[in-house]
């Protein structure tokens, strides 16, 4: 068993800074999901059983699928946050509890598929390419809403609201145009077309970005490095 001691005091800081980062705002609930990408079962399985994270983050479909059954899964909630490929789809759709990257009518289809044949509702974000970069996935700002709009035909898909990568910024503040501009997005679409979901969540925010994404109205934020370096 290897000291993962260190992982205590991370997960300390973090939560800490994820409060702090609330109280700015008038006080909200946040979801802290850890991404896993770049650590292994035994780290996941302590910060689950050992310090209570349990709200996972799966890039991989691959990567999943070969951890699966070292996974201590009991209470843990599978989010699967990375680009995924229709034909990949029918793998994971009974193991996650929620897909962050839902960004094309191939794939809304294709979820759809697979979670009737499973006799499930599959919770979705849909993904905002918040900076329109394009070598980066999700939809434009400007073709969102007329997608969500199109969703309502898949009785098989509950949308839950919306997820953003912003751009690689130098300073923690250059991020906050990204948030405020796709949460506001979120809020309009929200508003004006999909009074009938509830409040959106709200997926933003990395390791050198989570506090300025809840300050713009974050509800998950995705944090890997910060929890997984010594």
């Amino acid at each position: 068993m290897s000291d993962l001691s260190y992982m205590d005091r991370n997960v300390q800081g973090i939560r800490e800074r994820i409060g702090a980062a609330a109280a700015r705002v008038g006080g909200r609930d946040v979801t802290l999901v850890a991404a896993i990408k770049y650590t292994d079962t035994e780290h996941v399985n302590y910060l689950h059983r050992a310090l209570g994270v349990c709200d996972v983050g799966e890039n991989r479909v691959q990567q999943l699928l070969e951890r699966w059954d070292a996974l201590d899964r009991e209470g843990l909630r599978i989010h699967f946050i990375g680009k995924l490929q229709s034909n990949k789809v029918k793998y994971i759709i009974d193991k996650v509890s929620l897909i962050h990257s839902l960004d094309s009518e191939s794939l809304a289809a294709e979820i759809e598929k697979q979670a009737s044949r499973h006799g499930l509702v599959m919770d979705v974000l849909v993904e905002i390419n918040s900076g329109e970069e394009e070598n980066k996935s999700g939809l434009s700002p400007h073709a969102a809403a007329e997608f969500c709009e199109g969703l309502v035909k898949y009785p098989h898909i509950r949308l839950r609201g919306f997820m953003t990568m912003a751009p690689k910024c130098e300073k923690k503040e250059d991020y906050r145009k990204y948030f405020r501009e796709t949460s506001q997005l979120c809020l309009d679409i929200w508003q004006k077309k999909l009074h009938n979901i509830g409040r959106p969540i709200l997926s933003m925010g990395m390791s050198e970005s989570f506090e300025v994404a809840i300050e713009e109205g974050a509800d998950i934020v995705r944090v890997g490095r910060a929890l997984f370096e010594p």
